[in-house]
Formats: C-alpha cells, sequence, structure tokens
C-alpha cells in the first residue's frame, strides 16, 4: 500500500505545478526532497533520441521574458520540421513582436469533415538565475536518472515531445483523419506577448481546432510508484479586486475611531470569516469522486460525504481544513496586499486593500462582488474590480476524450486511476476555452510529489518519465486523430 505521507490527491495540486506553467501570478514550489535517482537504460530508440536531442536544443536556448529569445527557439523547431520535409506552407513562425516568435506547424490529415486536435506547448521559461544553481540552468545535463535544465518540466518537455512525434509520425506515413496542428508560442510565463491569445485575435483560422492538448494536469508518483494521470480540464477564473477607504485624517495625537485602517481592516477580518458557498460541478464531482477510491478513514468518508445532496455540512467541515480541498469546493477570496497611511504622525487618510479570489467556472463576477460588499456592510470601504475577468467555462468530460485517456492509461500503468481536475491556478488554456476551444492538460508524464521544481532550482525531469509521456502522447495523438476504422 502507498506510504501515507499525505493525502494522496493532494499530490495533483504538486504535480500540476511541474506541468501546468504557473503564469506570473502563481507560486513557486522549491524542491522539497530528494527521491531515490531512478535506473535508466542507456539505449534509446530513434524517436527517443530525437526526442531528447530536440530537449537538449530547446533547453540550451534561453526564452526568458527579459533575456531571451523565444523566436530563436521556435525557429529552431521550424527548421527540424522542415528539415523532415513538412512543407514549407504549413510551417509558419510568428511574432507580434521581436522575440516574441510562436510557432504553429500543421500534419494535414483526410479532413473527413472533422476539425482539427491541436497540441499546445508554451517555450518561454521563467527566469532562471546560475547563481542559485548548482548547474547551469541553460546548459542540458544528464545525471544519474535525470535530464536537467530551465524548462525540463515547464514546459518544454512537452513542446519537444510535440514536435518529435510529429515528426516519427510522418517518418510512418501515418495519415490521420483530421489536421494535427502543433503551437509552441511565447509569454505564457510572464510578458505582455501571450502567443496564444495573440494567435487567436491575429491568426484564429491557424489554430482552430474541436479541442486541444496541454498541460495543466499530468501524473502523480511517489517512492517510485504511479498514483494518478490528472486531467485538467476546467479552471478558477482569476479576479482581483481593491477595497480603500478614505478619511479626513488629523493628528495623531488626537485619536479617533473613525479610522480608515480600522474600517479597512474589519472588512478584511469579515472577508476572512466568510465562506463561500460550496458548489460541485462534473469535474470536481468526479475529481471527490475519484479521489476517494484512493484514501481512507476520514478523508475518504468526507470526499464521499460532499457528493451527496443536499452535502454532508461535516464533510464539508473536514475538507476545508485543507487549503487544496477547499479551494476545489467553493469560490475563495484573501487578502494579499496592504497600502496605508502617509506618516507615522498623521491618521490615516486611506487605506487599501488588495484581495484575490478564485472563482468557480460559471459563477457570476458580479455576484462575488455584490458579496463582498455585503460582507463587508460598510459604505465607507468601496470595492472595486482591479480589471476586467476572464473566465473560462470547463471543457466537457466527453467519452471521446476521457475514454482514449483511459485506455491508453490503463495499458501502459494498470491500474492507475485518471482524475479530472480543476486548476485553482492559471494557464494559457483558459484563452481557447474563452474562444470556445475546449482544453484538455494532459501529458503523461509523471513527476514526484516530494520533488518539485518547476519554477525552483535545478529543475529537472526523470528519463523514464520523460519517454513515458512521450509514449502516452505518441498513442493518445493518434487516438483523437483517427476514426474507429484506421
Amino acid at each position: 500500500m502507498r506510504k501515507n505521507t499525505r493525502p494522496a490527491l493532494l499530490t495533483v495540486l504538486l504535480s500540476a505545478l511541474v506541468l501546468s506553467g504557473c503564469s506570473n501570478e502563481e507560486a513557486t514550489v522549491a524542491p522539497v526532497m530528494t527521491p531515490a535517482e531512478p535506473s535508466v537504460s542507456t539505449e534509446l530508440q530513434p524517436h527517443q533520441q530525437l526526442a531528447r536531442e530536440i530537449l537538449k536544443e530547446l533547453v540550451e536556448i534561453d526564452t526568458t521574458d527579459a533575456s531571451g529569445d523565444n523566436t530563436a527557439a521556435a525557429q529552431a523547431m521550424a527548421d527540424r520540421l522542415l528539415a523532415a520535409g513538412f512543407p514549407a506552407e504549413d510551417v509558419q513562425v510568428l511574432a507580434p513582436a521581436e522575440r516574441k516568435g510562436n510557432l504553429v506547424a500543421r500534419y494535414r490529415g483526410r479532413n473527413a469533415g472533422r476539425k482539427p486536435l491541436l497540441l499546445l506547448a508554451h517555450i518561454d521559461v521563467v527566469a532562471a538565475d546560475p547563481a542559485d544553481w548548482t548547474l547551469d540552468p541553460f546548459t542540458f545535463v544528464e545525471q544519474e536518472g535525470y535530464y536537467y535544465g530551465r524548462g525540463t518540466t515547464d514546459d518544454k518537455d512537452e513542446a519537444a515531445i510535440h514536435i518529435a512525434n510529429l515528426i516519427r509520425l510522418k517518418e510512418e506515413g501515418f495519415q490521420p483523419d483530421r489536421d494535427i496542428i502543433v503551437a509552441l508560442t511565447a509569454d505564457e510565463e510572464t510578458g505582455n506577448h501571450n502567443g496564444v491569445k495573440w494567435l487567436l485575435e491575429e491568426h484564429r483560422e491557424l489554430i482552430d481546432a474541436e479541442y486541444a492538448l496541454n498541460e495543466g494536469g499530468g501524473g502523480s508518483m511517489q517512492d517510485g510508484v504511479h498514483i494518478s494521470n490528472n486531467v485538467q480540464a476546467s479552471e478558477k477564473v482569476y479576479q482581483t479586486f481593491i477595497l480603500e477607504t478614505t478619511n479626513p485624517g488629523g493628528h495623531s495625537s488626537l485619536p479617533v475611531k473613525d479610522n480608515a485602517i480600522y474600517d479597512l481592516a474589519e472588512a478584511i477580518v469579515r472577508i476572512r470569516n466568510h465562506a463561500f458557498p460550496v458548489s460541485l460541478n462534473e469535474v470536481t464531482s468526479l475529481f471527490f469522486e475519484r479521489s476517494a477510491a484512493l484514501e481512507e478513514g476520514e478523508l475518504a468518508a468526507a470526499m464521499r460525504g460532499v457528493l451527496q445532496s443536499p452535502p454532508d455540512p461535516s464533510a464539508i467541515a473536514f475538507l476545508a481544513d485543507t487549503p487544496y480541498y477547499n479551494s476545489r469546493l467553493r469560490t475563495t477570496c484573501v487578502a494579499t496586499r496592504l497600502d496605508a497611511g502617509h506618516a507615522d504622525n498623521a491618521l490615516p487618510q486611506r487605506a487599501r486593500a488588495t484581495i484575490n479570489c478564485r472563482v468557480l467556472p460559471g459563477e457570476s463576477i458580479a455576484a462575488v462582488h455584490n458579496t463582498l460588499e455585503t460582507v463587508i456592510g460598510n459604505d465607507r470601504v468601496s470595492v472595486t474590480p482591479a480589471a476586467p475577468a476572464k473566465p473560462s467555462p470547463p471543457s466537457p468530460l466527453t467519452d471521446e476524450m476521457l475514454g482514449a485517456i483511459e485506455s491508453i492509461t490503463n495499458d501502459m500503468w494498470p491500474g492507475v486511476p485518471v482524475i479530472p481536475t480543476m486548476s485553482t491556478g492559471a494557464t494559457d488554456g483558459l484563452y481557447l476555452r474563452i474562444a470556445g476551444i475546449p482544453v484538455y492538460g494532459v501529458s503523461g508524464l509523471f513527476g514526484d510529489i516530494d520533488d518539485v521544481r518547476a519554477h525552483g532550482q535545478n529543475e529537472r525531469i526523470r528519463i523514464e518519465s520523460y519517454f513515458e509521456g512521450q509514449e502516452f502522447l505518441y498513442q493518445l495523438t493518434k487516438t483523437l486523430s483517427r476514426s474507429d476504422q484506421n
């Protein structure tokens, strides 16, 4: 039995951080511990060797926002596809600005009345200071069963796999029933030229698809054991509100109870004490249902209890004690920044707080706004959205998609469950969902839950896991791009 060092599905959060390409809004997770090194055969098949070479090439091209060149990386991948025989008209590098290039490549199918399959990965990476690493972050290193380098888990691994698999399919003479599009994009992590958003606005026809595969999911493993293969099918909506209160102020030697800081503090405490109602959707319901099968005792009972109609209050209370589970039950709002006063010896004339909300898909942003105003209950405290929200609908868990993922997962890792998840953070898949293109974060790349290094130092991926993910995505791409008769 799996060592129960933490709730098993709490691993999904850590695995998702490895593979989700957290945007610049999201937190960095540093390495927790170093697990036993995996053993890996040094003999690679040709398609694996190609995937290794491509990952090495991508890692060694700096694609950070400040100093890197996304266009160089996109062009390097385009050159590989052209060398493999892809027509020039089907391989394009498009850039909204210098160094912000995006690759869009198309593998032509029979187009039997089916919209394309889109394979998405971003090739920009977060900054990496060599002084913080024991290895050069932009040098690809193979060491004791791992590939090291910035982007090996977020998200150049998937980018390399998609290019290698596309070349492999062409070499095999595979003809899909639908076109397969690979888009490798810029500025998912940070920057002002998000590639997915720009392509949708300026070149929608190049990436329009029935659905897309992206990061955001991935597998969880611990102590060398595969625990679950996770499919991100929805994301919470990022919405920040600014609380502000003003006051005539005065001299601090003559204090009054009508104080801008006190008004703001009371408002923040009221928000802290408020719990938004529990609301499960198709994705989160299936998440708790399948998660319960991996757990035992009170946690398993609580997961089943929250699925009851109405949900068991004691089950809600139990799960709410763990932030990871609580965030999947309801909308959350939390104070993240404060700014108040203008002098040590003066009563404050202004006080401001930033409240960051992660809103459930489908829930009204206006309703959350109204709830905050009602909870605060003080006309002296204004509540203003910092910027328009970008709500994205959940992607439907269809038999075609989920069935294919489950079948391949069972073939490769018998008994490992497929767990649909809702990200509490963000990926650039939200732009596709907003545009009506369902997105599924799935890769078959398993990460150790006790060794999460995305955005951290000495980023690395298990070599075995890398090639397992390559095979999983190869099979999934073939399955989703051909008919049952093919």
